[in-house]
């Protein structure tokens, strides 16, 4: 008994030390996991900063030997001349901008709530499929089609000398962000609890009513991210716009004028600007300027969602 006992027992130390070694082993990999996710959103966090310095250091300088007034409200860009106002395009950038929200956002929005709270599922997988392709689409695809049938048709409905104008540059930035609405809004819909329809629907409100004032609230936060995302790729458009909108560096004093956006200002110069002269660095401060037009939108949608749910 006293030798099977004591050959026994090394068997069981080895038994006990296995499920030790194990675990030392999962914590390992877990610690390595937690760690690259770490490197990550170092690298994400890092990435910004690098694009907001680099875009202050290549910019600035520009901006203090133009002069900040005479760069931010001089309404004469001419690169050649050495003429650097950017008021032009702050406003173009702003009008676009704005009329592509107010035409994208309500069309994505309600979209979305057909999408998740509406439509049939046949009918809304077919609806889905079509805003996926058309999140796919290259943007050189849509500026292409706008500026064979879209400016053709301004240009004959309005019997304008060229259909290239504001005008036809928010078309088609309404039509680039509907996906991005579309998508990110149905999924913040689809997040709201059920429980909340459902005591909405008890009390005597009907299938829309409460979709109105029951689910979209509850995800007021997703709606928002929808509309920042929306908004963001309004604002950073390039190749579409300067097939649309004529690229002139016009103040957009009607719907119909040619007019060039921030974007458009930098995308067609940037090759013509001589390396390290006036010209290139004020194109590079007019990126610092749409840099910041975003950064800006981000914040005072955040505050504003904050505020909300505080209140």
């Amino acid at each position: 008994m006293e030798s099977e006992t004591i050959l026994a027992w090394p068997k069981s130390e080895e038994k006990s030390k296995r499920p030790l070694s194990s675990k030392r082993s999962k914590d390992a990999v877990e610690f390595a996991v937690k760690m690259i996710f770490l490197l990550c959103g170092f690298v994400a966090v890092g990435c910004v900063l690098f694009i907001c310095v680099y875009l202050i250091i290549a910019g600035l300088p520009a901006v203090m030997e133009i002069g900040p007034a005479e760069f931010l409200l001089g309404d004469t860009w001419d690169g050649r001349a050495g003429e650097f106002g950017i008021l032009p395009f702050i406003l173009t950038s702003v009008a676009g901008t704005g009329g592509a929200v107010l035409i994208g956002v309500p069309v994505g929005l309600m979209t979305a709530m057909f999408l998740a709270k509406v439509a049939p599922p046949r009918v809304a997988g077919v609806i889905r499929t079509a805003v996926e392709l058309l999140a796919g689409i290259p943007s050189i695809v849509y500026g292409l089609v706008g500026m064979i049938v879209l400016v053709p048709a301004i240009q004959k409905a309005f019997r304008l000398s060229s259909g290239a104008t504001l005008l036809a540059a928010i078309v088609v930035l309404a039509i680039m962000i509907l996906p991005s609405i579309v998508n990110v809004a149905e999924t913040s819909l689809r997040a709201v609890p059920r429980e909340y329809e459902e005591a909405s629907l008890a009390l005597g409100a009907t299938h829309i009513e409460t979709i109105f004032r029951v689910t979209l609230p509850a995800a007021r936060s997703g709606v928002a991210t929808a509309i920042v995302l929306g908004v963001g790729r309004a604002i950073g458009e390039a190749m579409a716009i300067i097939m649309v909108s004529g690229n002139v560096p016009n103040m957009p004093e009607s719907l119909f004028t040619p007019v060039r956006f921030l974007t458009t200002a930098v995308a067609s110069e940037m090759s013509y600007a001589a390396v390290g002269s006036l010209w290139r660095q004020a194109l590079y401060s007019v990126g610092l300027v749409l840099f910041l037009f975003i950064m800006i939108i981000n914040v005072i949608l955040n505050v504003f969602i904050k505020h909300k749910k505080e209140g």
